[in-house]
């Protein structure tokens, strides 16, 4: 593969790993230049082990959930591969989640079935859309003091859309909010993905229990059907060594 003249940035991902890598310098292409650079590591982000994951990191949302379209709009060339490029699936949260917000349970639910694709807003009976709270439940059987817990959101698209995150207090401030985001349309467009975002969020160990654990996500904006969020992949990291911990008595 040839190359014309000019000034270039490598960057790379992999599947299976969040982030990416960007070579540190500006590649200079001249005519009839030979350019090695060697190898190149990439070392993605890690604080600590995985305490929990869901989905696969890949910048798409095609493993989560996706319905059934309304049968007046489908699309018979994608009722099996492609489902995701059905009309009007945005719709169907608010059918499936008519007044209680999504709450996927660690170790019990399947993403695959129980974490919906999109993360949209929901239409209400005047016409009007509010924001939606998803809900992650797991389990922590030790939390460690003076330790740092990560959040990694990797998200495979957004459109004009803020994404909250709280830890077991639904109305407290929330300990890490992306802000606005997004001029994707990939909800509207019927994509599965579309500008990749890492978010990296520092979960105050103050907050986690032992034992039960909520995870709040909110997406706030809410004055259209396709404003909201596509997930890659979330995981929730542990501290990166041994520290004194509280256990159950």
């Amino acid at each position: 593969m040839g190359y014309g003249p000019g000034d270039y940035n490598l960057y790379a991902w992999v599947p299976g790993f969040i982030g990416e890598y960007r070579f540190i310098s500006v590649i200079r292409i001249n005519p009839g230049c030979d350019i090695d650079i060697g190898d190149l590591v990439y070392e993605p982000p890690r604080n600590g082990s995985t305490l929990w994951e869901i989905g696969f990191p890949d910048r798409s949302a095609a493993e989560f959930y996706i319905p059934d379209a309304n049968p007046e709009y489908i699309n018979k060339l994608y009722l099996i591969h492609g489902r995701y490029r059905q009309y009007g699936l945005w719709e169907r949260y608010a059918e499936l989640y008519p007044s209680e917000d999504l709450v996927f349970t660690v170790g019990k639910s399947d993403y695959s079935k129980d974490w919906f694709f999109a993360q949209v807003t929901r239409k209400k009976d005047n016409a009007t859309y509010e924001g939606t709270t998803w809900q992650i439940k797991f389990l922590l059987d030790e939390v460690n003091e003076l330790a740092e817990y990560k959040l990694r959101l990797a998200l495979a698209t957004a459109n004009v859309a803020e994404l909250e995150v709280r830890v077991n207090e639904p109305n407290a401030n929330p300990v890490f909010s992306t802000g606005q985001i997004g001029k994707d349309n990939t909800i509207a467009r019927h994509g599965i993905h579309g500008l990749y975002r890492l978010f990296n969020a520092d979960i105050p160990v103050a907050q986690l229990r032992i034992g039960n654990n909520t995870l709040f996500l909110t997406q706030t904006a809410r004055i259209s059907p396709f404003q909201g969020v596509m997930y890659d992949y979330i995981r929730l990291e542990g501290p990166p060594q041994p520290h004194k911990t509280r256990k159950e008595i």
